[in-house]
């Protein structure tokens, strides 16, 4: 059976099924899963060889996994990668996983030459990201997970970093905190930049002096946040607070608190950003920890969904989004102890 087959078995049209089968949110919940059972049942697949013969097109996506020395090589990364699986899937189409064993340009050259998708996904997006200029030049379309500076438009999911950290941090002075930490990722990526506009802005906003001395940048591993914490907390004018780019940061942070002799909650607070792991849980901490959440996995399948939009035709200008971030407050935000 061929899409014109199952549009007439369908009495609808050509355009409503095709974008059905490619999960587009403007079919209704009732037609999707209508058109879906019939692909089901007779078992439709679109012709990926007769898309190509008659488009050059495959309408096939692709991630770059990436070299060792990236900071998203790291269980977030994974995660992402699932959701974007978990995108593909609900999207019917196929995902390629490539490695870029002989350097990333080099990488993204043999991908195109080869012709196998049609649109890549990034991450890790860097303040100056040359990729987006150099697949459009190859000839590939982009959807970003992040932004960054680009006179090329592009399509983007991103979460509002700067907006969540700068709400974990006013909620901190909000308890009367004014010596508060960032423990923050690499700031040549734009999602951690982000974060620390957050920070700073949550100081200048209120007027009160920022404490530029207590942050601390670089790769984001739970023993880069522990050796961090620890200078911090050994310094004569410690921090009463911690604001943290993710759980893993936040989980070196708390074992240098605890490695000090003090208590996270009743001694030094914490706020971490939550991507929504299960392997490591905002709630599972003794005390439970305040976070900012946004699933990265969630927002790997929505850029999967984008990527299938886009390679449909889709309008750039329409695939650019930015995510809030919901803050939940436990017990590891409280007041600061005056005697610190």
């Amino acid at each position: 059976m061929n899409l014109k087959e199952l549009s007439q078995h369908l009495g609808l049209s050509k355009t409503t099924v095709s974008r059905a089968l490619n999960g587009f949110s403007d079919v209704n919940e009732e037609t999707r899963n209508r058109v879906m059972e019939a692909a089901r049942r007779f078992n439709y697949a679109p012709n990926a060889n007769a898309q190509r013969l008659a488009t050059g097109r495959t309408g096939a996506l692709g991630i770059m996994f990436p070299i060792a020395e990236n900071p998203f090589a790291d269980p977030l990364f994974a995660e992402f990668v699932a959701g974007v699986a978990d995108g593909a899937v609900q999207c019917r189409r196929d995902l390629f996983v490539s490695s870029a064993f002989d350097g990333e340009e080099a990488a993204y050259r043999r991908l195109a030459r080869s012709k196998a998708v049609d649109v890549m996904i990034l991450g890790a997006l860097e303040v100056e990201d040359l990729r987006i200029r150099l697949l459009s030049h190859l000839g590939l379309q982009v959807v970003a997970f992040g932004r960054t500076a680009s006179s090329i438009p592009y399509a983007y999911l991103d979460i509002d970093n700067e907006s969540g950290c700068r709400r974990a941090t006013k909620l901190l002075i909000g308890l009367g905190h004014r010596d508060i930490a960032l423990i923050n990722g690499d700031t040549r990526f734009t999602a951690a930049e982000h974060r620390h506009v957050g920070w700073l802005s949550a100081f200048t906003k209120d007027g009160l002096t920022v404490p530029e001395h207590l942050v601390v940048t670089g790769a984001a591993t739970e023993e880069a946040a522990y050796r961090g914490a620890r200078r911090l907390l050994a310094a004569e004018r410690r921090p009463t607070a911690f604001v943290c780019a993710s759980m893993y940061l936040a989980s070196g942070c708390v074992r240098a608190i605890r490695d000090c002799g003090l208590a996270v909650g009743a001694d030094i607070s914490v706020v971490a950003h939550d991507d929504g792991m299960a392997v490591i849980r905002p709630e599972a901490f003794e005390p439970s920890l305040t976070a900012t959440a946004a699933s990265v996995r969630g927002a790997g399948l929505r850029v999967a969904e984008m990527a299938a939009a886009l390679a449909d035709g889709g309008e750039i200008a329409d695939l650019q989004e930015v995510r809030p971030v919901e803050l939940i407050f436990r017990d590891s935000a409280q007041p600061p102890r005056r005697s610190l």
